[in-house]
């Protein structure tokens, strides 16, 4: 090890996780709202041979393409389908927030398990001289 690598701070794992969480957070937040707004890829090549028309107050599309036979999927009308709290528009900031809380909430319960049951495993190891 040289001298340059003592001086070198290290920076603790919650220190780092910390860091991770609070830029995830503002990315989803934040940034969320300069997402584009225009159909992607997937979206742009279901409805060629379509047009989409307003009729009646609502969306529809003229025309022959795959997307006319599309339905809702299953989860259409959850708190946040559609990158949106409830379809309310403007909320595509907070929608991201809440999905990062709850992600982040699901992997450190599964990692917090994970290290547990090692634990578990290596003192039943090390009481036992054998492993199974």
């Amino acid at each position: 090890m040289s001298a340059t690598d003592d001086n070198r701070r290290r920076v603790s794992r919650r220190t780092f996780l910390s860091v991770f969480a609070c830029a995830a957070l503002i990315i989803a937040g934040v940034v969320s709202y300069a997402a584009s707004s225009s159909p992607d890829g997937l979206d742009s090549a279901t409805l060629r041979g379509c047009e989409t028309v307003m009729v009646g107050g609502s969306e529809q599309l003229t025309g022959d393409c795959m997307a006319q036979h599309a339905t809702d999927h299953a989860m259409a009308s959850s708190p946040l389908a559609d990158y949106s709290l409830h379809g309310i528009g403007g909320t595509n900031g907070v929608a991201g927030v809440i999905g990062v809380a709850v992600t982040l909430a699901v992997a450190t319960g599964l990692f917090w398990l994970l290290a547990v049951r090692r634990r578990v495993r290596a003192d039943h190891v090390g009481a036992d001289g054998a492993g199974r």
